[in-house]
């Protein structure tokens, strides 16, 4: 494989196993994909993605019918891309104009998508004004909510936004970074309350049953369950200093910046951390 890994942002699996990296690619890189493609057991299959090249962040897959296709948000040229699998696209989108949010030069950074049941879906824009805007299943303009602040309803860096099926019914999980916390939401982007306290940077959520994966960049992968508490942590104090680490000095299980953590079909997790050399650790499931 020919590439060399920038930071790795994101992962995701599809429905056959294979698992998908989005990274930024290292500058001294000779091939410029930023997704890399490995199949369930680790083995590399294919790369492509060079058109987010610099940008590669969240990604996250859905199917759509009889087919999966890919939602890629790159922070670099500022837009969602989604694709099929193979890395065909089919449709871009940057700055949305309907909600008038992004006046006198006001950015829109998108870091993470996530699905609404009927087809739609959100885009997180975390780097930039902190909104979430909602679309429908025509990727048409529905609301935007949130926007900088701490109060309720609110957000500092709206990383990831995630669907939330564990309770009777759906709500959105925020990983609301820079104010330290996760907050619950209804689809339609009101306020219900704030999940699991004690977290310092938390970037994303995935679900498996009624357990919870929280990557925390401050070092810390946490497991919560239905109820919001926290049943298990990895990771002992903060590394963050060694982002810039050789690959060498890093000890294993002992995280640095955890970026996105995912629940893989089997029910390890797999976990993308934010360093300039990429780093992909995997948790085995074991009871």
């Amino acid at each position: 494989m020919d590439i060399k890994w920038g930071d790795t942002q994101g992962v995701t699996q599809d429905a056959a196993g294979n698992i998908y990296v989005s990274h930024t690619v290292h500058p001294t890189s000779s091939k410029r994909d930023a997704i890399v493609v490995f199949d369930k057991h680790g083995k590399f299959v294919t790369s492509w993605g060079s058109r987010f090249d610099g940008g590669g962040h969240g990604i996250a897959i859905r199917k759509e019918g009889a087919e999966e296709f890919l939602y890629h948000c790159d922070t670099a040229h500022r837009c969602v891309v989604k694709t099929r699998l193979d890395g065909t696209v089919l449709w871009s989108k940057g700055t949305p104009e309907e909600p008038g949010v992004y006046k006198d030069g006001a950015p829109f950074i998108p870091t993470n998508v996530s699905f609404h049941p009927d087809g739609g879906f959100y885009i997180a824009d975390g780097y930039g004004s902190s909104w979430i805007h909602e679309f429908d299943k025509n990727a048409k303009w529905v609301r935007s909510f949130g926007g900088r602040g701490s109060g309720p309803g609110k957000f500092d860096t709206p990383h990831a936004v995630w669907l939330d099926k564990r309770g009777h019914e759906p709500i959105l999980v925020v990983s609301d970074r820079e104010n330290h916390r996760l907050q619950n939401m209804t689809l339609d982007g009101k306020h219900i309350g704030f999940a699991a306290t004690g977290f310092k940077r938390p970037c994303h959520v995935d679900f498996r049953h009624d357990i919870a994966v929280v990557p925390d960049l401050v070092s810390l992968v946490t497991l919560i369950d239905k109820d919001d508490k926290v049943i298990a942590t990895f990771g002992d104090q903060d590394h963050m200093n060694m982002r810039g680490a050789k690959r060498e000095q890093f000890v294993p299980g002992q995280f640095v910046t955890p970026h996105d953590a995912i629940f893989l079909h089997n029910g390890d997790i797999l976990i993308a951390e934010w360093i300039p050399i990429g780093r992909i650790t995997l948790l085995k499931k074991v009871s």
